[in-house]
């Protein structure tokens, strides 16, 4: 050992020899420290350990070290840890584990990670069917990432030991926004859902983000207008406005892949008893053929 690696702090050590490709010699040093109760270093160097042995593919080991990690109570690498311990499961399929791990990210309470969690579990809700738990988990999500504030990791992942999260919390925030919209919408609740989405355009940081939020707020609008056409066509009117009402039904359902939904209100139209409206609907019909 030379005598300038004598005075490199020894996690800056470990992480110079992962990053050469030397992850036993990393991981020799890092369980060294994380094997130290007392030590100030144990939390940030076993979940880099973890980190270093799951890329050496010692699956077991990895989670080991994050138990370690997280049993410190560390609000910083206490919450890496849960968040390595919940991807690694959820790539198992391991649902239920994954689900612990991430109620253990809010457990730890760490402002910047627990959006993060709300939407992971959100995520593992829908996917079991329970968007009740999801559209309460979203909600969460945004909520807590206002408190928070910037700072929090847009994909959860440590990419080594002492790393600072990456993305901000506004991103985890719109994401969030999306797939709230998204089952708002599957629900038959587009106002809702276009609230949802104007205030997510408040923390768009990028006009990616902003469009895509722009794109699904015109989707809500036009299952809004669907329900107001649709509502007009019920409740009657002059033959012209339910006239009117029935063209624009039928020709936004199919903006909404809903094709046969307008064929229908076309023929609910034209075979209308009201000799004077289902002509003024055939006026319109024929404006296409």
């Amino acid at each position: 050992m030379t005598f300038s690696e004598l005075e490199t702090p020894p996690l800056d050590t470990a992480r110079r020899l992962a990053e050469g490709g030397d992850l036993d010699g990393a991981a020799a040093i890092l369980a060294e420290l994380a094997a130290q109760p007392g030590s100030p270093d144990r939390a940030q160097a076993a979940v880099g350990l973890a980190v270093v042995l799951d890329q050496a593919g010692d699956v077991e080991g990895a989670r080991a070290a994050a138990r370690t990690a997280l049993a410190t109570g560390h609000p910083e690498f206490a919450a890496q840890a849960a968040c390595h311990l919940a991807q690694g499961f959820e790539r198992e399929g391991r649902l239920d584990q994954a689900r612990g791990a991430w109620q253990a990210v809010l457990g730890v309470g760490t402002p910047s990670y627990v959006p993060l969690a709300h939407l992971a579990l959100a995520r593992l809700a829908g996917e079991v069917g329970d968007y009740d738990e999801a559209e309460a988990e979203l909600r969460a999500a945004i909520e807590t990432g206002h408190q928070s504030g910037d700072g929090a990791p847009a994909d959860g992942e440590a990419s080594r030991e002492g790393s600072q999260p990456d993305g901000p919390v506004a991103e985890v925030r719109v994401h969030a926004a999306q797939q709230l919209a998204d089952l708002l919408i599957g629900r038959e609740e587009p106002g809702e859902a276009a609230d949802v989405l104007l205030d997510a355009l408040e923390d768009a940081a990028s006009g990616e983000d902003a469009a895509r939020l722009r794109v699904q707020l015109g989707i809500a609008h036009l299952e809004m207008a669907c329900a107001e056409f649709a509502e007009a066509v019920e409740q009657g009117g002059e033959a012209q406005v339910s006239a009117l009402a029935i063209e624009l039904l039928a020709r936004t359902l199919p903006l909404r892949g809903r094709d046969d939904a307008a064929g229908q209100v076309w023929a609910y139209g034209l075979e209308h008893q009201d000799e004077g409206l289902a002509a003024e609907v055939r006026l319109r019909y024929d404006r296409d053929t």
